[in-house]
């Protein structure tokens, strides 16, 4: 079957209901378990509602998980392989050169947020089972699009699902890069907390979430520094602007897995204000974080062969009238000393007389790269592309595939793209996606039709 001959009969409702998708403002505002209509909120309701509502329309089950993710099933049979997207985006940060919810179709392109994490992917992967259903190919397995609706924070949403659904046998998360991703690195947030009397620092604000690096920070002064941060900007060629007593640094955007991407707007900060101030705030960030990206100033650092190194990214600083936190996010391969590394971090928060709080912590996911079900989806990969070359990936990032027992990440990102995830302008390339469909339809046949 040559899918992607077929995919690109679907390119006009692909690019239809996809920017229908993208419209829709899915950042996660507040979590309200309360909430049992929206506890994700009301708009990632809707992206929800909107995908099953589709999926009923086009003839397939399926069935809502207590508003927290759903599923979108065709074919039979005991075993189960599972195709796992997210709906929910990180917040859209920096400057943009199309509104990130306007879905703008420009060149072949569509510019928004989650465009490629992940709802271009989820679509595409939908268009794969749909082009299945409409070849009325035979399956011997469910094949069910799980779609969540909190991977971004916290994964809630696949948590509470697989408590109440069964679990896949194997799978595959449409939400990374081509050719395949057999392993993921552990991750891991906490955060230092402490309180302090200083003389000029009055507050200082920067990030939204642990797997972003923050591209802004804004700090609010007792002390007028406005002549000295003007030229400190000047000299570093920084952007950043003072009115008032407030003080602002811009930064640039990157996903948390790949932090040396971008340029931590807490970093530059506390560059300048070091030199003005005593506060121990400042004085732990600029000892054990800033520009450091590996953990070398915690000594945390580790390296793996096939994992790679241990990353850190410093998120979130809230600091108000002398009370703070500061949030951090590791990325560790495996054959990371858990336990005995992460006391490093107690014992740099206790040489400040700071608190250390461990907050989410999933460990390694690893399939090996000689599984069937590794060497089925290269092979599908392989066939639409033509592609020996590229080796198979392991990264830094989390997908909804360390979920199951048995699952890898799986494209869509091609090796030639730049990865722009969580950055400004993030954007997915039509054609590319079409390639995709074709080797998830691909993959789906090889691994569920009753004719293999």
């Amino acid at each position: 079957m040559d899918w992607l001959k077929i995919a690109k009969n679907y390119e006009s409702y692909f690019l239809e209901k996809t920017r229908n998708l993208l419209k829709i403002p899915t950042v996660l505002e507040k979590f309200d378990p309360n909430n049992l209509e929206a506890p994700f909120g009301e708009n990632i309701r809707k992206a929800l509602d909107y995908m099953l509502t589709m999926a009923e329309i086009d003839g397939f089950k399926t069935k809502n998980v207590f508003n927290y993710a759903g599923h979108i099933e065709m074919g039979e049979g005991k075993e189960i392989l599972g195709i796992l997207g997210h709906l929910d985006v990180v917040p859209t940060g920096g400057k943009w050169t199309y509104g990130p919810f306007d879905a703008t179709l420009k060149d072949g392109k569509i510019y928004a947020r989650g465009s490629m994490d992940d709802k271009g992917p989820t679509m595409a992967a939908y268009i794969a089972m749909k082009m299945i259903k409409d070849q009325n190919i035979k399956l011997n397995k469910k094949v069910r699009l799980i779609v969540g609706c909190d991977e971004e924070s916290g994964m809630r949403g696949i948590t509470t699902y697989l408590q109440n659904e069964a679990m896949p046998d194997l799978g595959f998360a449409p939400d990374a890069d081509f050719p395949l991703i057999y392993g993921e690195k552990g991750i891991y947030s906490f955060d230092i907390n402490g309180s302090e009397n200083d003389s000029i620092l009055f507050s200082m604000t920067a990030g939204e979430r642990y797997n972003v690096v923050p591209d802004k920070c804004v700090a609010v002064l007792k002390t007028d520094l406005s002549l000295a941060f003007n030229k400190y900007l000047q000299e570093h060629n920084y952007q950043g602007a003072v009115e008032d007593n407030v003080y602002t640094i811009l930064g640039k955007n990157a996903h948390a897995a790949w932090p040396q991407a971008g340029v931590n707007a807490i970093f530059l900060m506390t560059d300048f204000l070091k030199d003005y101030t005593d506060s121990a705030f400042i004085k732990y960030i600029d000892k054990y974080l800033s520009f450091d990206y590996l953990g070398n100033k915690l000594r945390i650092n580790h390296f793996d062969p096939e994992m790679k190194e241990l990353t850190l990214n410093t998120a979130i600083v809230r600091y108000e009238e002398g009370n703070f936190k500061i949030g951090c996010n590791i990325r560790y391969p495996k054959g990371f000393d858990f336990v005995n590394q992460t006391i490093k971090i107690q014992k740099s928060a206790d040489n400040f007389n700071f608190s250390y709080l461990q907050k989410n912590n999933s460990a390694p996911h690893y399939v090996s790269p000689k599984d069937p079900l590794v060497q089925t989806l290269h092979k599908a990969y392989i066939k639409y592309t033509n592609d020996i070359e590229t080796p198979l990936l392991t990264i830094g990032g989390g997908t909804y595939a360390r979920c199951l027992k048995k699952a890898v990440a799986f494209g869509p990102n091609l090796p030639k793209n730049e990865d722009l995830a969580h950055q400004p302008d993030e954007c997915l390339i039509v054609a590319d996606m079409l390639i995709a469909a074709a080797i998830y339809a691909e993959a789906i046949e090889k691994l569920a039709s009753e004719n293999q």
